[in-house]
């Protein structure tokens, strides 16, 4: 009998470990891969073929949510699971809509994961209890919200509120600094913005990075480059034309 394959997606090495604990426990269950980050994840799942991701939301480079998208655009049958620690309405609708099959909070996971892994395998969507009340509530008030952004400049806009450089993401992203920067400029112009600050506050409200992210010095470098708190590159110049 086939073996269940699993690949985990999460930033934190000791959530991988405890996710890989719960789920290995099963014998018909195995954890294929073991991704740090979007990018990864959207890699891994093209190379090792898994039959279900398990994703986080919040990791750096390519967040969860973009990279749920990416991975369901290139296989619209492949089951992602989100486990994340937000609890935010307007984010579960997001990975919803972006093909996730279920939406677990990691304070439950250590009691749901196992059945929220059998959900999606029986063609069924999984919710706790808790998430599920949640899901109905905002059902009620449905929000239409315009993508004014392709995937590509969503992910130029986390990495920038990350505080990486245009350099930092043309590396990142094998592209020339130069296209990096067309790109920034005509995201400020599409969003009307005027500068990176404002930049950052668009990737919170529209949940491109999640605030408990700049608890790390990764985000607090971002903030700091935003308010001018650090010289270099061009962050400080970047206004639309």
């Amino acid at each position: 009998m086939n073996k269940l394959r699993i690949l985990l997606a999460d930033d934190h090495e000791v959530v991988r470990h405890g996710m890989k604990v719960i789920l290995q426990a099963r014998s018909d269950w195995e954890v294929c891969g073991e991704a740090r980050d979007g990018m990864q994840a959207v890699a891994m799942t093209a190379q090792l073929d898994p039959d279900i991701v398990v994703m986080d939301l919040c990791m750096p480079n390519l967040n969860g949510l973009e990279a749920t998208r990416e991975i369901i655009w290139k296989d619209p049958q492949r089951k992602v699971l989100v486990v994340t620690l937000t609890d935010n309405d307007q984010v579960i609708r997001a990975a919803l809509e972006a093909g996730a099959r279920g939406f677990v909070l990691k304070s439950d996971a250590a009691r749901d994961l196992v059945s929220a892994i059998e959900s999606p395998q029986q063609d069924s969507t999984f919710f706790t209890p808790r998430m599920r009340g949640m899901v109905l509530d905002s059902g009620t008030q449905p929000q239409v919200k315009l993508r004014r952004l392709t995937s590509r400049e969503r992910q130029i806009v986390q990495l920038l509120a990350e505080g990486k450089s245009s350099k930092d993401v043309a590396i990142i992203l094998d592209l020339s600094v130069k296209t990096v920067e067309t790109h920034r400029a005509n995201i400020l112009r599409k969003l009307k913005l005027h500068s990176v600050v404002e930049l950052v506050l668009y990737a919170l409200q529209d949940n491109i990075v999640m605030l408990h992210q700049f608890d790390s010095d990764v985000g607090a470098t971002s903030v700091h480059h935003g308010l001018g708190g650090r010289g270099g590159d061009s962050e400080q110049r970047s206004t639309a034309p």
